[in-house]
């Protein structure tokens, strides 16, 4: 209901008619529709950051770790297009979760980033001396962007097709010569 009629719009009513419950049953588990969004952001996070992680672990090389990590990263939204929208509209916004929440989460993805830039810059492949919170703000923004526009367009095209061009992107911008 969120992804569909957005935050602010959906009822408690409606989710519950989703979830094929009746409205008073939400309240015994949920505080408000705040709770029900932060739970729902917990939930898809435990299962995604695991993926992710699994993802990156499989690779030998920066680069082959950031593809990894793009490649899934792009799969789960493409998967899951509601959790894409609820991400994209209600988590990059922040406006009904709590803010730590999701600096925690974006605490999460940055870690991984920066392990991986650290990664190439000790084989040789990611140039030294570029501030690393620059470089990781780089690739989780054009990541988002991509996502978004994906989203804004209805899906309309392969997400999944944009991780290899992200990423010779980003060797092209960050490698070292």
């Amino acid at each position: 209901m969120f992804a569909e009629q957005g935050f602010h719009h959906a009822t408690i009513s409606q989710v519950a008619k989703e979830a094929g419950v009746a409205d008073g049953t939400i309240y015994l588990y949920f505080k408000n529709k705040a709770d029900i969004l932060s739970h729902f952001f917990s939930y898809k996070t435990r299962l995604v950051f695991d993926r992710f992680r699994g993802a990156v672990d499989e690779a030998e090389n920066a680069e082959d770790k950031l593809r990894n990590l793009i490649r899934r990263h792009l799969l789960e939204f493409q998967r899951d297009r509601n959790m894409a929208v609820v991400f994209q509209r209600e988590a990059l916004l922040a406006r009904y979760v709590n803010e730590e929440y999701v600096k925690e989460i974006t605490k999460m993805y940055l870690d991984i980033l920066e392990e991986i830039i650290r990664l190439g810059q000790a084989e040789g492949t990611i140039r030294t001396g570029m501030p690393s919170g620059l470089v990781k703000r780089y690739i989780l923004g054009a990541v988002n962007e991509v996502i978004n526009t994906w989203v804004v367009t209805g899906g309309k095209h392969d997400l999944v097709e944009m991780a290899d061009p992200l990423v010779a992107l980003y060797f092209e911008g960050i490698g070292s010569r």
